[in-house]
């Protein structure tokens, strides 16, 4: 790529058309805002109803609160429908699997997956059963949009009521058909309690990081540059016109797509900004962040893919945790799909009462649940002969 210079030519006795003779003030330029794009996280004030842009906003702002909700919902496992009869849990099992949700998906497993991501992200979720023309039949699952909807109290706290998001909160139509679920609602109040409630602040300082690290990599990559003109003994309409002169030519130096010399008359210096700055080490804050962070979600950090110095008895105290988390949103879940099922029967003319059985969370509960048998089996064998002897020796 050939070069090309790029000459100033100054008039030094013409004078400023203007006929400014004051001299040129040096001006601040603004600066490009350097906020992170996600401005709803900014000037977050708590104790106040459930913000569904804000918690929608950190998820897609940070990826690892979005990746930790989703392997919540995957970890949950599957489930079965059992009840006694056995010809009317296999009727019930296929309605189940092949019933209408949402938009296009069939089988009740996906109308559960968005029910439990709406309760963990908001700590609210709201289902309907829809029911066909002449209400004989289910037709299909709907997850409501929570911000089309209200939860209320209806003539005490402990019955909830689901009205329309409007002005007057008209209440639905049919209540018995709809099912709400509150997440740790505050003792007094019908709120539920998102997983995601204390994060908008330490995530706010994350993304105040990471956006920060952006930027001086966008001036290592593309550097901004500090001229100085010291001029003579000129007069200071001269001086005006030729630093205005020496900032054109520069400019369109800088603009060229074409490597470019800079010539010029005087004395001029040119600096690279921040040249002498270091970036600031970075990675101790973002991991006591991310200590912050992950400790709310109540995952492992090794379940995210993250590397801690971790010891085998530490991850296995971990596992156990997570299980016990697990369980407590099984345990929420559990009355819906039980009610959802209980309805289908009773619309098909049985009265069966309906059980939830969720397959287990992982191979090592396994592992751990027939290693307990066998210490019980060893145990009771051991107390078996114990018995034994003992009536022998006194036989005697």
């Amino acid at each position: 790529m050939g070069r090309k210079a790029v000459e100033i030519k100054l008039n030094f006795f013409k004078r400023n058309k203007l006929g400014d003779n004051t001299d040129a003030p040096v001006y601040p330029v603004p600066a490009t805002s350097s906020s992170h794009p996600f401005s709803s996280l900014n000037n977050y004030t708590p104790l106040k109803r459930a913000e569904y842009e804000l918690y929608s906003s950190l998820r897609e702002a940070v990826p690892v609160i979005d990746a930790a909700i989703d392997k919540t919902i995957r970890l949950m496992g599957n489930f079965e429908v059992t009840t006694e009869n056995k010809a009317i849990e296999k009727q019930l099992n296929k309605f189940l699997n092949s019933v209408a949700v949402n938009g296009g998906n069939h089988g009740i497993f996906p109308f559960i997956t968005t029910y439990l991501n709406e309760l963990l992200t908001y700590g609210e979720a709201v289902g309907e059963i829809v029911l066909s023309g002449d209400k004989s039949e289910i037709v299909a699952l709907y997850n409501a949009n929570l911000k089309d909807v209200c939860i209320i109290a209806d003539d005490s706290p402990l019955n909830l009521k689901v009205c329309k998001n409007d002005v007057n909160l008209t209440p639905a139509k049919y209540q018995s058909l709809i099912i709400p679920t509150l997440l740790n609602p505050e003792p007094g109040t019908v709120k539920g309690t998102s997983i995601l409630k204390g994060l908008p602040f330490v995530s706010e300082i994350l993304l105040t990081i990471f956006n920060s690290i952006k930027a001086n990599w966008e001036r290592v990559g593309d550097v901004r540059f500090a001229v100085t003109y010291k001029p003579d003994n000129t007069s200071s309409a001269v001086t005006k016109r030729q630093a205005q002169m020496i900032a054109d030519e520069w400019s369109k130096a800088m603009r060229s797509r074409d490597v470019c010399d800079f010539v010029s008359v005087g004395d001029v210096s040119v600096k690279v900004i921040g040249a002498d700055n270091q970036i600031l080490d970075c990675d101790v804050p973002i991991r006591h962040i991310l200590e912050q962070i992950i400790a709310k979600l109540s995952l492992p950090p090794f379940v995210l893919g993250i590397s801690w110095s971790s010891t085998e008895r530490m991850s296995t105290q971990q596992a156990d945790i997570l299980t016990s988390e697990l369980e407590f949103y099984r345990s929420l879940i559990t009355p819906v799909i039980a009610k959802i099922s209980k309805l289908f029967l009773r619309l098909q003319g049985y009265d069966e009462d309906v059980n939830v059985k969720w397959d287990l969370i992982n191979l090592q509960d396994e592992v751990e649940l027939s290693q307990a048998r066998l210490n019980n089996a060893q145990a009771l064998e051991i107390e078996k002969r114990t018995e034994v002897n003992n009536e022998d020796s006194t036989s005697y």
